[in-house]
């Protein structure tokens, strides 16, 4: 098997043999399949040779992005950790992998010798010395390369949600905020793997065997805990548990005053790092020790904000608690990033739904000025300029909230509405799945990877989408029976499995209780039309929302899959033209009268 397996478009060979024999000058295999035929099958010996290889060297260029061969060899890489992208002719590369340095070589004038040319020389050495490394069991000191061993960390974490010990629900997102921020504070830690947060919380109001946890996450230490917060003060138990042995190697209990959260929270990260005799660099140590706020109250405002998001997305109640919440974190601190950018998603919500003015980019522009590296508020200004109709400066955006965070929900969610949008559903369903796994209570991404599989009329794939959102949504109204986007998304799931009574039944009482709220209308309209095939009662539920429809959603409406079939009736047509005539006067209306001299 070869050191080195080339990805490239067929029509490009004459381009890419100088890389080869550059490669090949220093020593290591390759494979190139030159012997294979255009219009390969990606048979057996491909997908030998590509699992097999120590590093995947992937050639973009015009061609090659739109091969779906090259893409399918570059996600494998990319999920193994082997890939080396190179780009020629500025090519557009596909958006899962837009995150990865990419190194040009347009000028590169088949010198071995040329700087890029050594940086991705440079890259591939490190990857087969890693390999080698792992398939002789030598240790990372004899790896030999920097790159290897922060690769290659000797330990692992999962860290558990802490348990609310409050005997108040209402205190779970100060819980979940504490493993959050523990979470983030490890994963500063570069001699130290830390399991996300999605993957952590599967486990979430589950008892555990902290071995099973080990075992099914590759893990060498879980750290679990709870946190118990009343009268001003805070008691915090955790231990770091050894996921071989089940041998505790630390444990502590804090008992301190709210107002030091923070510094409680340092420590536990501190103690975890001394535990397992890591060393902490000089900026890791910062690193931890930097918040986004120095404020506790405006601290405990977010979580709360936070916590609503994860639980209650798209409802229009929950929005205007999110603006709400963070409004009152900024004017306790006015430079904290994070509210301002959460504080955007809640107006975009608001603004789509027709129930504010304000689309929240200005606060999305306040969180990057506070922050230009923050993946969230690249990816709600993403959101917000969709709703603008800007999509090249949507997927301008979503490409900076990638490169900085490959793994942000917001951002891997955002690329899939980027996506959806365009009509490009292969693309949008790769990155829905992804969002689903990221954020446990993301009921919106289960949703649109329904109607996205309907779309590609892909039977199986609807079905077990819907199964999935179905079952996520009922796990939530188990313990919040009146979760409005539990209800919207059950109901449409339900629809999409065939089951139209049990999903009218849902819509009908729902709307009893909540009569305008228009997300939950749209939605139900999308699952009569698009699943049901009752096109009348689909105009039925779009009616009232029609009277004060926003310009976005109408836009978006007109491009829904879901309600496609609908376009030529004259029913909707007439609705859709008393809408466009309404917010045309409305636009006028805002306009400056001229005034004449």
């Amino acid at each position: 098997m070869a050191d080195v397996f080339i990805s490239y478009a067929r029509a490009d060979k004459a381009r890419v043999a100088p890389l080869v024999a550059a490669i090949e000058a220093k020593g290591w295999s390759v494979w190139w399949d030159p012997e294979i035929s255009p219009g390969r099958e990606f048979d057996d010996e491909i997908d030998t040779e590509l699992q097999a290889a120590k590093a995947v060297l992937v050639v973009w260029t015009p061609t090659s992005v739109v091969s779906r061969w090259v893409r399918g060899e570059a996600r494998d890489a990319a999920e193994r950790g082997v890939l080396v992208p190179v780009r020629f002719d500025q090519a557009r590369l596909p958006i899962d992998v837009r995150a990865i340095h990419t190194t040009d070589l347009d000028d590169w004038r088949e010198d071995s010798a040329h700087p890029a040319v050594q940086e991705c020389l440079r890259a591939l050495e490190a990857m087969i010395a890693r390999s080698q490394a792992a398939q002789t069991g030598l240790g990372n000191d004899k790896a030999g390369s920097l790159a290897a061993q922060k690769q290659s960390p000797r330990f692992s974490v999962c860290v558990l949600p802490f348990t609310n010990m409050s005997g108040d629900p209402e205190q779970e997102y100060f819980s979940d905020g504490i493993t959050e921020d523990i979470i983030t504070d490890l994963s500063k830690v570069s001699a130290l793997r830390v399991i996300a947060r999605n993957n952590a919380f599967m486990y979430k109001g589950k008892n555990v065997d902290v071995s099973k946890v080990a075992r099914e996450l590759k893990v060498s230490h879980v750290l679990e805990g709870s946190v118990r917060k009343a009268g001003g003060r805070v008691r915090i138990s955790a231990q770091l548990v050894d996921g071989e042995n089940n041998g505790h190697l630390w444990a502590e209990r804090y008992d301190r005053d709210t107002s030091d959260i923070f510094e409680l929270q340092d420590e536990i990260s501190h103690a975890i790092v001394k535990a397992l005799k890591l060393k902490l660099l000089p900026e890791e140590k910062k690193a931890i020790e930097r918040r986004g706020t120095d404020s506790v109250e405006a601290h405990d405002l977010y979580l709360m904000a936070r916590q609503i998001y994860v639980t209650s997305q798209e409802d229009m109640r929950s929005a205007q608690a999110i603006v709400r919440l963070c409004t009152r974190a900024t004017e306790i601190d006015p430079d904290y990033a994070q509210a301002w950018a959460l504080m955007a998603m809640g107006y975009r919500s608001l603004r789509e739904l027709g129930a504010q003015s304000s689309d929240g980019m200005e606060a999305a522009e306040r969180a990057l000025a506070l922050d230009a590296g923050m993946a969230e508020a690249h990816a709600v200004k993403a959101y917000i300029l969709l709703m603008r109709s800007d999509t090249d400066a949507a997927a301008s955006e979503v490409d900076m909230a990638l490169k900085l965070d490959a793994d942000s929900y917001e951002a891997i969610r955002a690329a899939g509405r980027l996506n959806y949008q365009l009509h490009r559903y292969e693309d949008a369903i790769r990155l829905y799945e992804k969002a689903v796994g990221l954020m446990e209570g993301d009921l919106n991404s289960a949703g649109m990877l329904v109607s996205c599989y309907t779309v590609l009329g892909n039977a199986a794939g609807s079905r077990g989408a819907a199964e999935f959102a179905l079952k996520r949504a009922e796990a939530i109204l188990a313990r919040d029976q009146n979760n409005s986007s539990a209800v919207v998304y059950s109901a449409y799931a339900l629809a999409a499995l065939g089951e139209g009574e049990r999903a009218k039944t849902r819509m009908n009482r729902a709307l009893v209780v909540d009569p305008e709220n228009w997300d939950m209308r749209y939605n139900f309209a999308c699952a009569l039309n698009g699943h049901l095939q009752d096109g009348q009662a689909a105009l039925d539920m779009l009616g009232p929302l029609f009277a004060t429809i926003t310009e976005p959603l109408l836009r978006y409406m007109k491009a829904d899959p879901d309600l496609e079939s609908l376009h030529d009736d004259p029913r909707y047509q007439a609705m859709v033209a008393a809408a466009e005539t309404r917010l045309a006067a409305a636009k006028g209306a805002e306009q400056p009268l001229e005034v004449k001299a």
